[in-house]
């Protein structure tokens, strides 16, 4: 009976219990241009989250401070459960890499989700169907390639394209892994990051950028998710604001339903 294997998502993102800590390992199907693909860290911390044996609930939210660079191999991730009562739970996970100090600090509330009175403010956006508009070509930055992205506004050229002076900062579009995956908690914090920077969208080029702060927030649980059944969100993404070498974004993931699926906002470093 032929095994069916696991998508290069789960594999990349795979964690091990070593003692009191987790241990990961960069790949590269999820490096960027200096260091892995910030939404491939915040995932890998939020399996451990997930597989975690004190773990009750679903995700709520997730903070993930990016302090230093990350290296290519393995690295450790030192998980606590710092409080937990009747609804939440509240996590504090450090990555280092070879007992140094810790290159990345995240925090995160699970809590248990139980039936209340319900109403969605927003409204889907627009969009014209995935299926009518062509693949994001494929670039130098390996974690880009692993995505199926579908721009209805807002394309950015990430292949060395002139640049085109002061644009919008928003885009559009939908997002997919390149080989098909169900859509779940793991796969939308990827995405929730999975946006080009903002400033690339505005300025027309890339320059050197590094997420400082990104936090996400989840709408949908596992139940939630599960009904939806989808393996591609609808994504927004815009910023307020680029000063003295820092610029913001926040963004949506929406499921082609309509239903709003985890919100996000970051603070970003940029060189220009």
């Amino acid at each position: 009976m032929l095994t069916k294997a696991p998508h290069l998502f789960d594999d990349a993102t795979r964690v091990t219990a070593a003692d009191s800590r987790w241990r990961g390992r960069t790949s590269p199907d999820y490096w960027a241009f200096v260091g892995p693909f910030g939404g491939f860290t915040a995932a890998t911390i939020l399996r451990a989250l997930v597989e975690h044996p004190q773990r009750a609930g679903d995700p709520l939210s997730l903070t993930v401070n990016y302090c230093a660079p990350i290296a290519e191999g393995d690295f450790d991730l030192d998980v606590r459960l710092v409080k937990a009562n009747r609804s939440t739970q509240h996590w504090c996970v450090e990555l280092s890499q070879g007992g140094t100090e810790p290159a990345t600090l995240a925090t995160a509330v699970f809590a248990e989700r139980r039936p209340s009175w319900s109403r969605q403010q927003a409204i889907l956006p627009d969009a014209k169907p995935f299926e009518k508009i062509r693949p994001y070509p494929k670039v130098a930055a390996e974690w880009v390639n692993q995505y199926d992205f579908r721009f209805i506004e807002g394309a950015v050229d990430l292949r060395g394209a002139t640049p085109t002076g002061d644009a919008s900062a928003f885009s559009k579009l939908w997002i997919g892994d390149r080989v098909p995956r169900k859509i779940d908690c793991l796969s939308l914090m990827a995405m929730s990051d999975a946006f080009f920077a903002r400033i690339f969208h505005v300025k027309g080029e890339v320059v050197p950028i590094g997420t400082v702060s990104l936090t996400t927030y989840f709408h949908a649980d596992a139940d939630d998710l599960a009904r939806e059944d989808i393996t591609r969100v609808l994504g927004v993404a815009d910023a307020k604001i680029f000063h003295k070498s820092f610029g913001d974004q926040t963004g949506e993931l929406w499921s082609p339903s309509g239903r709003l699926l985890a919100t996000t906002t970051q603070i970003t470093y940029f060189k220009a």
